[in-house]
């Protein structure tokens, strides 16, 4: 009985895989998670907020990555983006690779910076939270004279928002009591401190009559 006639191998490259010659070949799993992970969004949201006068100096500010590490560097960003702002009724820009939202009041311009990648409304939560949180404090009065006289109270704001980049608050009314808390707790603090000192110059007072 003949042999049946056996079925050539296919060669590298032959066969299935062969018909799709000069296709390429699908991701592979590390290759699709690796995409993943750089698309995955960061807490790190904010690069930096500053207040500017409206000669552009600085009045307030924070930077929380080393984008601009030095302080020349810091001030020359400001500039640029004061000089790109200040005249226009935009309340957003695009400058160097940096999202920046911003907005005016009186004799002030607040401004927050993100990468070009960050969600512009998340960006605009914080400067919306800064401004009512800072006209809380301000009594309604949010201009140069007043932040200037309560700057301490407006780092604090700040502080409340935002800390290292990370968002931490976007309701100003926490903000507010979150800041009005740390306040009296800071008051009761030095109280304590000044009843201490008080009470041992007195006690050195009754020793040195004895």
């Amino acid at each position: 009985m003949q042999r049946p006639e056996a079925w050539p191998r296919p060669h590298p490259g032959e066969g299935a895989a062969g018909t799709h010659i000069g296709v390429p070949a699908p991701p592979s799993r590390v290759e699709e998670l690796s995409g993943l992970r750089l698309q995955e969004p960061s807490l790190y949201t904010i690069k930096a907020v500053f207040i500017l006068d409206n000669d552009g100096r600085r009045l307030l500010a924070k930077y929380y990555d080393d984008t601009f590490s030095s302080p020349k560097e810091q001030m020359i960003f400001e500039k640029n983006v004061f000089n790109k702002t200040s005249q226009t009724e935009s309340e957003i820009a695009f400058l160097g690779g940096m999202t920046i939202v911003y907005k005016s009041s009186v004799d002030l311009f607040l401004y927050v910076v993100g990468s070009s990648q960050e969600n512009e409304l998340m960006l605009a939560s914080v400067l919306s939270c800064l401004f009512e949180s800072l006209s809380h404090i301000l009594r309604r009065n949010v201009e140069k004279r007043w932040l200037l006289e309560n700057l301490d109270g407006a780092f604090l704001v700040l502080d409340e928002i935002v800390d290292g980049g990370v968002i931490l608050e976007s309701d100003p009314q926490q903000v507010v009591q979150k800041v009005n808390f740390r306040t009296e707790d800071s008051g009761l603090a030095e109280q304590s401190v000044a009843q201490v000192l008080q009470s041992a110059k007195e006690q050195i007072k009754w020793s040195l009559l004895k």
